[in-house]
């Protein structure tokens, strides 16, 4: 396997791969001066110590200050031991450093850096390099991804079968995957207890829902099938914030019957439904906000002025129904008239009459720098369509969003997907999440969350929750501080990159406001087992996170897994580690619904059969990695 990339991901994609896949790594990336420090992952600094004899980079040479191989190293893999790989540092991923990197011998090449433009070509290169090679990249652009994997896994096609137009075989495939897009629902769901966790993927729809707990003395609801199980408490109590270092009072990830009965106070992640959604579609937010809502055409003082108005306008025709005894739409048509001063003065009538008409000219001269008042409204507001929004004065219950790019964005539009309010701070106007922020009609706050004032502008001490997104550490930490001195309750979510720091950071915050919430995450954490499994082959579907831990969806051919074919769907259930959910019949319209979600125990998985399953990282690894590797292979 080969990495390439110029951030944490890259060097949390290789330990991925080494650690728990046991896979031959070779790490390329930028020179030091370039490379941002690696973050720490496992368990400890072990691992990283473990990774050595492995996954071949400077940079990681550099961050763990040993060398050569150790005891650690075995214990990390499968006993394997590939030769070592000469470490590469290069600026860009020329044909060159491909070359060196030996693409043109490797099985799976990840491009993971930040720019989607550097990753493009890179494939390019390397595809023309080996034409069975299976690439995973990293882009941001959705639709500009699926055109890219169409033109690869065609130009795999033509270079492997050649003039007869055979197909490329399976390994030499295309994947386009997004961190954000991995990260966003995660970051979602954590700052708003009980989201919906959904993975959509080529029409295939899996749902599921994160559960409160039970009543006292009452197990956790399994629905369809329980996924996970949650920390037994709500604040992690070995301060581990979920993660996999928190022993049994931490999430349970796919666990049997007789331990979902037996988990009291706790909550759950149950799945709701997989079925088949062709044809949906994400919303891609054009449009959207280009005309704006009637009620937001007036402010509500106007409203309710018109509404009086026209209140003093029937009340006045009533009155002059009820004296003068006319029909009552020539009693409205009379007011009408009276109101415009077109009417003829009601000289020789009752006084009953004229007291009305006095009245009508009255509520007449009123309405006019009223309509006045809403010409002028309703012109600002459509002028203001391309302006950003402020916050309302009586918002509240509502999620303040710190940073914009692209994380942000992608948290942005998940929030708004589950119509949860939201106002935004960014510093820069420039940013890619401001025009989608103007698109959706969301408030921005333009200015460093860190001056005073501009958490106060975004109506933080009525707010339900913070989400602290930025690219930077130390702005989401000092946001983070700044908020809880104004709320002490509030609800945080920070996005940080070191694993040290953030449980530093979740521990100290929790001591200090041990009746508030408080969640660190790592894009690069949430995302990484999806990358992973994707260089494995295509079978991920996509992942949900369970606290700081996540949980892996897979379509596996049965055939050429002993763990699954010939076994009862009871027997192939593995507690912890794999799940079979449902199997694929074909698709909806062909015979059937496509997917049988409710099979028996006692059904019998034949080699034929495609099923989709949920797997942690370990046990994805057991069903997909290639442990029992030839020398040399």
């Amino acid at each position: 396997m080969v990495v390439c990339g110029d951030d944490g991901l890259a060097h949390r994609l290789a330990a991925e791969l080494r650690h728990v896949y046991g896979e031959q790594v070779t790490l390329v990336v930028p020179p030091a001066e370039r490379t941002v420090r690696p973050p720490v992952v496992g368990r400890a600094r072990a691992v990283s110590a473990a990774l050595l004899d492995r996954v071949v980079s400077a940079a990681v040479n550099r961050a763990s200050g040993s060398g050569g191989n150790g005891p650690a190293g075995a214990a990390a893999g499968n006993g394997d031991h590939a030769p070592a790989v000469p470490p590469s540092e290069a600026a860009e991923p020329t044909e060159a450093v491909l070359t060196e990197a030996g693409v043109e011998r490797a099985a799976a090449l990840a491009l993971v850096y930040d720019d989607d433009e550097t990753n493009i070509r890179a494939a390019l290169t390397a595809r023309r390099i080996n034409p069975r090679l299976r690439l995973v990249l990293r882009l941001y652009n959705r639709r500009l991804g699926q055109h890219i994997e169409e033109l690869l896994d065609q130009a795999a096609a033509l270079a492997v079968g050649g003039a007869a137009g055979d197909a490329a075989p399976g390994d030499a495939s295309t994947t386009v995957l997004s961190d954000a897009d991995t990260a966003a629902p995660a970051l979602a769901a954590t700052a708003v207890a009980g989201t919906t966790k959904v993975v959509q993927t080529d029409g295939l729809l899996l749902r599921a829902v994160e559960r409160p707990p039970p009543g006292s003395g009452r197990a956790a609801d399994p629905g369809l099938a329980t996924l996970a199980l949650l920390s037994s408490t709500s604040n992690d109590p070995s301060f581990a914030d979920g993660s996999d270092t928190s022993g049994e009072q931490g999430p349970r990830l796919l666990p049997d019957a007789a331990t979902v009965a037996a988990a009291t106070g706790r909550g759950s992640v149950v799945l709701e439904q997989v079925a088949y959604a062709a044809g949906t579609a994400l919303p891609s937010g054009r449009g959207v906000g280009v005309v704006a809502p009637f009620a937001s055409l007036f402010s509500r003082r106007l409203r309710w002025s018109l509404a009086g108005l026209v209140g003093c306008v029937i009340a006045l025709a009533v009155a002059l129904w009820l004296v003068t005894g006319v029909h009552p739409l020539g009693a409205v048509y009379q007011t009408l008239l009276d109101l415009f001063a077109i009417n003829d003065p009601a000289v020789g009538a009752s006084t009953q009459r004229q007291v009305l008409q006095l009245l009508s000219g009255l509520v007449g001269l009123l309405l006019l720098p009223v309509l006045l008042a809403a010409v002028l409204e309703a012109l600002g507001t459509f002028r203001g369509a391309g302006t950003l929004r402020r916050p309302p004065r009586g918002l509240g219950g509502h999620v303040v969003l710190l940073g914009l790019g692209k994380i942000g964005t992608r948290v942005l539009t998940r929030l708004r997907e589950l119509d949860i309010p939201v106002v935004c701070v960014e510093a820069a106007p420039e940013a890619r999440g401001v025009a989608v922020a103007r698109r959706l009609r969301v408030p921005v706050v333009l200015g460093d969350v860190t001056q005073e004032g501009v958490l106060e502008a975004a109506r933080i001490r009525r707010a339900h929750a913070l989400l602290a997104v930025t690219s930077s550490d130390t702005t989401n930490l000092e946001a983070a501080l700044y908020a809880r001195s104004l709320r002490p309750d509030l609800r945080v979510v920070l996005r940080l990159y070191d694993d040290d720091f953030a449980t530093a950071v979740y521990r100290t915050l929790r001591a200090a406001h041990p009746h508030a919430l408080t969640r660190s995450r790592s894009v690069s954490h949430l995302s990484a087992p999806s990358f992973a499994g994707a260089m494995m082959g295509r079978q991920i579907l996509g992942a949900i996170p369970v606290e700081r831990r996540v949980l892996l969806f897979a379509a596996l051919e049965v055939g050429g897994h002993a763990q699954l074919a010939g076994k009862t769907v009871g027997e192939a259930f593995r507690a912890g580690y794999w799940r079979v959910l449902a199997l694929d019949t074909g698709r909806e319209g062909q015979g059937g619904s496509g997917l049988v979600w409710d099979l028996p125990d006692t059904y019998v998985l034949r080699d034929s059969d495609r099923v989709v399953l949920a797997a942690t990282r370990k046990g994805l690894a057991e069903l997909l990695g290639r442990r029992r590797r030839a020398p040399g292979t």
